[in-house]
């Protein structure tokens, strides 16, 4: 051993010692790992940039004095956007960010933005709007170049180190030589950004028809998939509210079509592997058409829409396991993705140990020798068969048929399967905790606590359990008192740090979710609250010229951003729209839905030729299509009639109660003591009271 070696040994030895002493005193070791580089993200607060910090790329987190320093230096920019659980941000993260020689051609020639999409939705859309324009479709990572005044150039996804290198080298060449060109071309691109985002209100039109609503169903129903649910498409997206508006409109226009779809679809997502069958919660997306093989990252938006959705089905088909998943759903979100204070974290990663999906996949020989009791039942009912097998030996566990189907044809007795199933989730449930887990992104989004709220809510009103109704007050209240500080809601928070002040979509769905918890809890506080949003959405995003909501509270970008497309998400306008109408009739606000109509009024060109990407909008319309009921239950057994009746789903109607004397439009005037009586209304004219909710249901028939 040369000198050296030993000097090294002996400072290990004596490092190790050290280490161990310091853990003996119940302390952790303060030991700064150190880096070759720190870049401007190194103080930011989100883990998707934090995840960045110590690339040899200088970025820096989007600000606003970004646009003047890239003129004052005449320099290129570019904006990367991605988030934490997404898989092919860390591939490029790891082929080209972390690459010195990719690094210096950054360095040299642009300056560099990091934007976690998460925490900027303003900075993503703004730009996936581009992406859109130049490519026709967009993804994450969103690599964008701008010219030094913020207008883009070029835009696209995930690039190998050669094809990014070689795109930056080329335009760095164009800017140098003809820059005129390239101006010419990001005002044409900006043009398209604004003219995209330019509505003009329109107070004239007329309503559609049940027939227009029915030919926009029509044509759509030609992309439905009715073998594997959902749209006919290589990946698929679970897209909850386009299947709420199914369900709606299957009831409504007693549609046996729509409903099977949404059936066939619930079905079909409970049997795949885009359902972790395992430990709860459903995935991202799908890779294949058949919900078998999912991308891995876990979102709170997902899970929580998931969760609404499939406990209004179960109101509907009282499929036991419709409510099964809404309540290993909800256990999942509360083990994992929950704060002890009652806020939910966003997302959780795809990859863990390096690669993608790791802590879910399994091997055969893996599981045969996990699963000691009737591995050959287990392999075929989670389809272990080298059909199956997926790349590197692996297997998603998904199931054929269900567990009554199955018990039925293999001739087992159902109570018994159902145990031996129980026995296999719990022994791979202990097995997988001794991987390594996927990374969690605790950052804290109001719109998507908001959602939660909403979550359990609709899980209160289908399942009638008391504990989701406290936590949706929980998480509310975490709401309330963390993020919503001075009359000013914040978007996201991480470690107890409010970040970005809150979007139009923060605005709406919050509204929506204290609406709805106003419905359920009779609280008056609740409905206050909603106004107070309503006044501060009203004075920061509201446009004049489109009667609809500015995505942002400000005009520094580009161009302006009115969201008015429902994705994964539905967008904050529709639920504007639905938050006024809903207010409106609560209220006697005649203004309220004056502007509800006249929003979709200016929307519903779109909805009508794009019916799958406005599907929230047609759930509004479908308010003007049939009657819309307003239901108000007063007296003293207020509360247990109203929890009878919400457990009965009954879209366009509008359920409230009060135990006491209240002074609002639809309680005054009705409270008689020692009786409870319902009253079901439509456009302030009610029909007489009933005492039964079997009565009001007949009533609303």
């Amino acid at each position: 051993m040369t000198r050296s070696q030993t000097q090294k040994t002996t400072f290990a030895t004596a490092l190790a010692i050290l280490f161990a002493c310091v853990i003996a005193m119940g302390q952790e070791p303060n030991i700064q790992e150190s880096h070759p580089f720190t870049n401007g993200l190194i103080h930011e607060s989100s883990k998707y940039l934090l995840e960045h910090a110590h690339n040899p790329v200088n970025w820096q987190p989007w600000s606003d004095t970004i646009i003047k320093e890239a003129e004052q230096l005449n320099k290129l920019i570019i904006v990367s956007v991605g988030y934490s659980s997404c898989h092919w941000c860390h591939v490029m993260a790891k082929e080209t960010f972390e690459d010195e020689e990719a690094a210096q051609l950054m360095n040299t020639n642009f300056i560099n933005i990091k934007v976690d999409r998460e925490e900027r939705p303003d900075i993503d859309q703004l730009y996936m709007t581009a992406v859109q324009l130049i490519k026709g479709q967009g993804g994450w990572p969103l690599n964008v170049i701008l010219l030094p005044n913020g207008k883009p150039l070029y835009g696209g996804t995930y690039h190998t180190k050669e094809q990014w290198m070689g795109i930056l080298r080329k335009i760095a060449d164009l800017y140098s030589n003809t820059p005129e060109k390239l101006y010419e071309f990001g005002n044409k691109i900006t043009d398209g950004i604004a003219s995209l985002n330019l509505t003009v209100a329109d107070n004239t039109t007329n309503f559609a028809t049940k027939d227009q609503l029915v030919e926009s169903v029509n044509e759509w129903q030609n992309s439905w998939d009715t073998i594997w649910g959902g749209t006919k498409a290589p990946e698929k997206f679970m897209l909850p509210e386009n299947l709420t508006f199914l369900l709606d409109y299957g009831i409504l226009f007693k549609n046996d079509a729509a409903l099977k779809q949404v059936e066939t679809t619930l079905d079909r997502l409970l049997l795949g592997g885009i359902n972790d069958h395992i430990e709860g919660g459903f995935y991202r997306y799908s890779t294949d058409p058949y919900w078998k093989l999912p991308h891995f990252e876990k979102m709170l938006y997902d899970n929580a829409q998931l969760v609404s959705l499939y406990a209004k089905a179960y109101s509907v088909f009282k499929k036991d396991s419709y409510k099964e998943v809404v309540v290993t759903t909800l256990a999942f979100l509360e083990s994992k993705m929950k704060n002890s204070a009652g806020g939910f974290f966003a997302t959780i990663d795809a990859d863990s140990d390096g690669k993608e999906g790791a802590y879910y996949l399994w091997s055969e020989a893996e599981l045969s020798k996990v699963i000691t009791t009737r591995y050959d039942l287990f392999a075929k009912y989670f389809n272990i068969d080298i059909q199956d097998e997926i790349e590197g030996g692996n297997y998603v566990l998904h199931n054929s048929m269900n567990k009554e189907e199955f018990a039925k044809t293999h001739h087992l007795n159902l109570n018994d399967f159902i145990k031996l199933r129980n026995q296999w989730i719990s022994t791979l449930k202990t097995h997988r905790k001794l991987r390594i887990a996927p990374h969690i992104d605790k950052k804290i989004i109001a719109s998507w606590n908001a959602l939660m709220i909403t979550g359990y809510i609709d899980a209160y009103r289908s399942l009638g359990s008391k504990n989701y109704l406290e936590e949706a007050q929980k998480t509310m209240d975490f709401i309330k008192t963390k993020m919503y500080l001075k009359g000013s809601l914040s978007h996201s928070m991480v470690n107890d740090q409010l970040n970005t002040n809150g979007f139009i979509e923060d605005y709406a769905f919050l509204i929506n979710a204290s609406l709805n918890l106003y419905s359920v809890s009779l609280d008056q506080s609740d409905l206050n609250f909603a106004q107070e949003l309503l006044a501060h959405a009203n004075t920061l995003f509201y446009d004049e010229v489109s009667s609809l909501y500015r995505y942002t509270s400000h005009s520094k970008h580009i161009a302006k951003i009115i969201k008015t497309d429902d994705g994964v998400m539905s967008s904050p306008n529709s639920v504007m729209a639905l938050n006024l109408l809903r207010l409106g009739h609560l209220l006697y606000r005649k203004d309220y839905m004056e502007k509800s109509d006249s929003m979709l009024k200016t929307v519903q060109p779109q909805l009508l030729s794009q019916l799958n990407s406005y599907s929230v909008w047609g759930s509004l319309l479908l308010k003007k299509t049939h009657p819309y009921y307003e239901v108000a239950i007063v007296g003293n057994d207020a509360k247990k009639l109203l929890q009878d009746l919400t457990a009965h789903y009954t879209p366009n109607t509008l359920i409230i109660g009060t135990p006491n004397k209240s002074n609002l439009p639809l309680f005054e005037g009705r409270f008689v003591n020692n009786e409870t009586y319902i009253y079901v209304c439509q456009n302030s004219t009610c029909k007489l009271p009933v005492a039964t909710v079997k009565e009001a249901l007949l009533q609303m028939e």
